[in-house]
């Protein structure tokens, strides 16, 4: 039997829109002869749906929705992911759940049984676990189906595990002989990898194939990479979809033959793709067309820049110079040079009124205190203001420009430089910027990001002759610092001995990353491309005293 994998990009609450993609999908499926096809985790209403489904009305619409896309696609069964009401003894109103579609109506569903509550997975809060698994019945095979984290618990690949049963392995033992697994795993570098390993070895293990489909696109701060995959019982990978956008895998359910669709290979190239990917669906599912962001000669708003204009197109990014006191005329120049060689708008407007302005009007209340960051800090927030009003006027929405290591360490403006709707590149640690820069220029065959802002020593230029490494170690030293504090929870006395670090050095960095919690949790929502991210995947308090 021919089966289908339909890798879509959902969009959270739009049950219309998300049905036509559905019934579009598997009608184009059933014309090139496919028997079945699959969609990912919640694609009836969006993933992840979050405190929506507290609402009856989302509830109901996932189930009318399901029934108008049974009615629409005869000829074709079809798995997807839709809400569903929890039995009354579980303490929730809803669950996670599979449906098979088949001669117009609703066959059967079952729910998700492992619900995970880590990283920025937060599921228990929303819904009611399954407490029952079930086989069903197609072309001969007996299938097991699945929802994403049912697949995530194999005792055979993982060294600690995080739940007590192991979906798969109670369905093959049941009698299922070939295991089907609906996704909305969100990616980060690395996971495509760690995704394959761990369903070849649920495939060798249980001696069963594997089919993945995988949610693909954007919602909020997760990318969802797509990349499904089928597996044969050795291991092997028989079929595979296209990573960071929509795509259609078909393979043969007997003879285990299918489709090898062309995967984006490389950290550098796939973080960039769903940095773009991520970017694309956040501005656009939000409701805007256009992008503005400020552009200060330097390498971070250069990569912003870049993701933006291959996320939107040229013409619906701006970017914005504003120089100020200490402004250096080279900084200026690559500003206007990267726009000329992206082709976007360009416009300059100084900040040195507003800041002039803002120092006289605040002189009687800083009369006899010596100047400070207070001063520097100003000159960020005039830039903040021009930004914001510009974004109201324009209706674009500001990107801010801030990356990893400075967000780590505070080492922003808030209401300044961390203006904005999206911090496009806050997952990004410096010494990636770099890299990713460098792939920019490789990949187009030329220097679009100017070779001075590559080469240059980075600096906000807030006061005369101001670099970065005035107040931070050198950006690999602190990488690696966040790195093992942040994604690796790593303590300092470890840090130092893995590393040689100064253990005054690394005591003073992880106070700078605790002392900002503060103004990291009223930055704009960022993009996750690392195990991770500052967000709601990393739920830190404010007000606590940390060693």
């Amino acid at each position: 039997m021919k089966i289908a994998l339909g890798q879509i990009n959902p969009t959270v609450g739009d049950f219309s829109g998300n049905a036509a993609k559905i019934i579009q999908f598997a009608q184009q499926a059933r014309s090139a002869g496919a028997g079945m096809i699959l969609f990912p985790e919640l694609s009836v209403c969006g993933y992840p749906p979050r405190d929506l489904v507290e609402r009856p009305s989302f509830v109901a619409r996932n189930r009318t929705t399901a029934e108008c896309i049974a009615a629409e696609t005869r000829g074709i069964a079809v798995i997807c992911g839709l809400v569903t009401p929890a039995e009354a003894d579980s303490g929730k109103t809803v669950m996670n759940s599979a449906a098979l579609l088949r001669d117009g109506r609703i066959e059967f569903i079952q729910s998700k049984m492992l619900l995970p509550t880590y990283d920025v997975f937060d599921e228990m809060r929303n819904f009611a676990p399954a407490h029952s698994q079930q086989l069903f019945s197609f072309c001969g095979k007996q299938m097991a189906l699945t929802i994403c984290e049912d697949a995530w618990n194999d005792k055979c690949f993982w060294n600690k595990r995080l739940y007590r049963i192991d979906p798969i392995e109670e369905l093959v033992r049941a009698g299922g002989n070939f295991v089907l697994n609906i996704s909305s795993s969100p990616f980060w570098i690395g996971k495509r990898e760690l995704r394959r390993d761990m369903l070849a070895a649920i495939a060798k293990n249980q001696n069963v194939p594997v089919a993945m489909v995988n949610q693909v696109g954007g919602n909020d701060s997760l990318v969802f990479d797509g990349s499904s995959l089928v597996l044969a019982p050795d291991g092997s990978v028989i079929a595979q979809g296209k990573s960071f956008e929509e795509d259609t895998i078909f393979f043969d359910s007997s003879n285990l033959t299918g489709e090898m669709h062309q995967q984006i290979a490389g950290e550098e190239a796939s973080a960039y793709e769903a940095l773009v990917l991520g970017t694309r669906d956040y501005v656009h599912k939000c409701g805007f067309q256009r992008a503005i962001i400020g552009l200060s000669g330097g390498i971070d708003s250069a990569l912003t820049a870049c993701i933006a204009v291959d996320a939107l197109g040229a013409a619906n990014v701006i970017g914005v110079g504003m120089p100020g006191p200490y402004s250096s005329p080279g900084s200026i120049s690559d500003a206007r040079t990267l726009a000329a060689n992206l082709g976007i708008r360009f416009e300059l407007l100084s900040i040195n009124d507003i800041y002039q302005s803002a120092n006289q009007t605040l002189a009687p209340a800083f009369a006899g205190l010596p100047a400070d960051v207070t001063e520097e800090n100003i000159q960020s927030r005039a830039r903040g203001l021009i930004l914001m009003s510009l974004s109201n006027k324009l209706g674009a929405l500001v990107l801010s420009t801030g990356n990893k290591s400075e967000i780590a360490v505070g080492y922003c403006t808030l209401y300044g430089d961390m203006v904005g709707g999206l911090a496009v590149i806050s997952d990004v640690p410096k010494t990636l910027v770099y890299r990713l820069s460098a792939y920019v220029n490789s990949r187009a065959g030329r220097n679009v990001i100017p070779k001075a802002s590559l080469d240059k020593a980075p600096s906000a230029e807030l006061r005369p002759d101001q670099k970065d490494s005035d107040s931070l170690p050198p950006y690999d030293v602190l990488d690696t610092m966040v790195e093992d504090y942040v994604e690796e929870s790593r303590s300092g006395e470890q840090i130092v001995q893995d590393h040689g670090y100064d253990p005054d050095l690394v005591k003073r960095v992880i106070a700078m990353i605790a002392r900002s919690e503060y103004k990291r949790q009223q930055a704009a929502p960022g993009i996750k491309i690392t195990p991770k991210a500052f967000g709601y995947g990393r739920r830190f308090p404010i007000a606590a005293k940390t060693d």
